[in-house]
């Protein structure tokens, strides 16, 4: 309640109308296709993973998110690949939410973006995209896919980022 209680007073203050269609907000999946974890071996105690996961899960913004990899590499040391691709995960999430992003799939062929019903971004935008470049395409009413090759996790976060940036309202 006091999460939904507080996304209206944000919306409002921000000049918008709450959507009480969606009163939990986005939630938005990600899949990169590989593991994305803490290893047992990097934080060894299964309550302290547990705790992190949560505060991850519940992370609202990129500094927020910054601050807790400092923690875990003041407290564990470097990040391995694994947690690298988790927190990689939750960027993704926190810059696709305010697009209405429901659901990022991205593998070694393809990469498929699921929106909310109603984006709040210019559909304009995203037809022009569509036009523009050839290897974006519809795959529904709800979603797009992206015919490019991203073998690696960086290259995965890469296209997805300068995806999601190019619907970013420009100002």
């Amino acid at each position: 309640y006091n999460d939904m209680l507080r996304r209206a007073v944000s919306a409002m203050k921000a000049g918008r109308v709450p959507d009480l269609t969606e009163p939990l907000g986005v939630t938005t999946e990600i899949n990169l296709h590989v593991p994305a974890l803490l290893p047992e071996k990097y934080c060894n105690d299964v309550h302290e993973r547990l705790v992190l996961y949560k505060r991850l899960a519940t992370v609202e913004s990129l500094d927020e998110l910054d601050r807790l990899q400092e923690e875990l590499v003041d407290r564990f040391g470097p990040t391995p690949e694994p947690t690298q691709a988790l927190l990689a995960c939750h960027r993704l999430r926190l810059t696709g939410m305010p697009l209405g992003v429901t659901k990022i799939d991205s593998g070694p062929e393809r990469t498929t973006i699921h929106f909310v019903k109603h984006p709040p971004f210019d559909a304009g935008a995203l037809i022009l995209l569509v036009q523009k470049d050839g290897r974006i395409r519809f795959a529904g009413p709800d979603r797009l896919r992206i015919e490019r090759a991203a073998p690696s996790l960086t290259e995965r976060v890469t296209l997805v980022k300068e995806f999601l940036g190019r619907l970013q309202p420009s100002g």
